[in-house]
Parts: C-alpha cells; structure tokens; sequence
C-alpha cells in the first residue's frame, strides 16, 4: 500500500532532474604502466627495482591453490617478498583487460592474471593492486591475489 502511495505521489510531483556530475580525469595509463613496470621486476627477479615501485611496508597477498598444491591464505611485506625473488626462474605473469579506478592520489586496478614458469602455464586468478600517489609518482601499496591452478585455460 505504501510502495503505491509513493508511487502516485512521485507521479504527481516529479523529482527535480538531477545535474550530471563531469567525468573526472583518470591517469589509467600511468597507473597501469606502474603496474606493468612491477610485474616487468617480478619476471626478471629485480628486489631492487620493485622495491622502487612499491611501499616496502606494503602487503603481498594471496588466497588460493598455489603452484606445487599449497593452498590457503600467504601474506608478507613487499620487503620479504622481495628478500626471496630469484632472477631467471622464468617467471611470467601476464594481466589482461585491467579495469582501473582512480579517485585523485588514490587507485586500484582489478585484472585477472596468469602465471607460467619456464614456459607452463601454473597458475591464473585475478590480481587487485592498491595504488597511492607520492610527489607526482605512482606506487603500490598492496597486491592481493586470488590463485588457482585448474580452470585457467590459454
């Protein structure tokens, strides 16, 4: 009775049209190209490199089945993550179709990945990267990851 009522009021005192807020300007690209220059350093193994991308304090974090059947929940720093990167374990992973929210020095991006080593593929899930701006420059504060080692298909 009420949803009625309500009805046939609007229908005789229509809501004013609200204004339509301007599309706020987004830095995708440079967001994303944060995001690929992080993952460039995970496949060459550079501790160094991603530390300059990152918030050391920042968290790695995975939910998931993991490559060798581990599952369940890895979290650590940026800076133990990168204590144990190895260069040349042929280690890839490749985002696609990334969406990018941004709102000023603020951003995520949400992509699903996949991981190969030495050419197979061992892994996929979708990665969620937490982006603060400093000084002008983007930097990641936290990666969270969901992984699976079925269903990732090529």
């Amino acid at each position: 009775m009420i949803t009625l009522l309500s009805a046939l009021a609007l229908a005789a005192n229509p809501l004013p049209q609200a204004e339509r807020l301007p599309q706020p300007e987004f830095g995708d690209k440079a967001i994303v190209a944060t995001v690929d220059a992080l993952l460039a350093t995970l496949e060459t193994g550079d501790a160094p490199a991603l530390l300059k991308l990152v918030y050391p304090e920042g968290r790695v974090t995975g939910r998931g089945t993991f490559p060798g059947g581990a599952s369940g929940l890895r979290s650590r720093s940026f800076t133990e993550y990168a204590a144990q990167m190895t260069p040349g374990s042929g280690f890839i992973e490749r985002i696609t179709n990334p969406v990018v929210e941004q709102d000023g020095d603020v951003a995520l991006v949400w992509a699903p990945f996949t991981i190969t080593m030495g050419g197979k593929l061992v892994s996929c899930g979708y990665d969620h990267f937490d982006l603060v701006r400093e000084n002008g420059a983007w930097k990641v504060m936290n990666l969270t990851f969901s992984s699976r080692t079925e269903g990732c298909g090529v």
